[in-house]
C-alpha cells in the first residue's frame, strides 16, 4: 500500500502541485481551522503527509516550528525548493521521525485518506505517540455516510463518517474538541469534506 501510494503521487507530482500545492487552493475555512489550532503553537508541529509542503510553509510563516513529512520524493523536492529554510523529511505516517511526546501539534490534512480501515489504527497510534499530553491533532478527510473506498484521482481513497472517525480517534487516545463538515458541491469532482480537531489525552 505504501509503495503504491508513493508511486501514484510521484507519477502525478507535477499536476498535483499545480492543482493543490498552495494555500490559495485551500478553502479559507480550512486554513482558518488550521491556524486557529496550530498557528499559535510554541512547540514543534508535524505536518504528517505534507505533500508539496504548502501547509508546513504556511505554519512556518506564522512562526511555528513546523516540519513536513511525506512518502513521495517528488513532492518533497517541490517543498524544499519552495521553502528552502524548511525541514522536509521522507518518512511514513506509521513511522514518524519524532520522539515520544515531543510535539505540541500535528496536522494530517487528507493524508490518512489512502489508509484502509485496518491500517488506520496504527497511524493514529503513531500520531498519539509523538504528541505530548494535551497536544493538538487536526485531521482533514473525505466525509461520507459509510466507511468505504472510492476511485480517487491519484489512487484508491476512503471516506469516513465523522462519528466513526471520531470514535477511531478516541480509541487511539484523543478527545474531539472541534468538528467541521462541508457538503458535497455541485462539481462532481468535489466530495463532501470533514475536519476533526482532537486533543491527546
Amino acid at each position: 500500500m505504501v509503495d503504491e501510494v508513493r508511486r501514484a503521487y510521484g507519477a502525478l507530482a507535477g499536476r498535483y502541485v499545480g492543482l493543490f500545492g498552495r494555500t490559495s487552493a485551500m478553502h479559507p475555512d480550512d486554513l482558518a481551522l488550521i491556524d486557529r489550532h496550530l498557528g499559535g503553537c510554541s512547540g514543534s508541529v508535524l505536518d504528517a503527509g505534507c505533500g508539496p509542503g504548502h501547509v508546513t510553509a504556511h505554519l512556518r510563516r506564522r512562526g511555528v516550528d513546523a516540519t513536513g513529512v511525506d512518502l513521495t520524493p517528488e513532492l518533497l523536492d517541490h517543498a524544499r525548493a519552495a521553502d528552502p529554510q524548511g525541514r522536509y523529511v521522507r518518512a511514513s505516517i506509521d513511522r514518524l521521525p519524532a520522539a515520544d511526546g515531543s510535539l505540541d501539534g500535528a496536522v494530517a490534512w487528507y493524508s490518512l485518506i489512502h489508509l484502509p480501515p485496518n491500517a488506520l489504527a496504527p497511524a493514529l497510534a503513531e500520531l498519539r505517540r509523538v504528541l505530548r499530553l494535551g497536544g493538538t491533532l487536526v485531521v482533514g478527510f473525505f466525509d461520507g455516510p459509510v466507511v468505504g473506498p472510492f476511485d480517487h484521482k491519484v489512487t484508491e481513497a476512503w471516506s469516513w463518517p465523522a462519528d466513526e472517525l471520531a470514535d477511531r480517534l478516541a480509541a487511539a487516545g484523543f478527545a474531539e474538541t472541534e468538528r467541521r463538515q462541508r457538503a458535497e458541491e455541485a462539481d462532481p469532482f468535489v466530495r463532501a469534506h470533514g475536519a476533526l480537531v482532537a486533543t491527546a489525552v
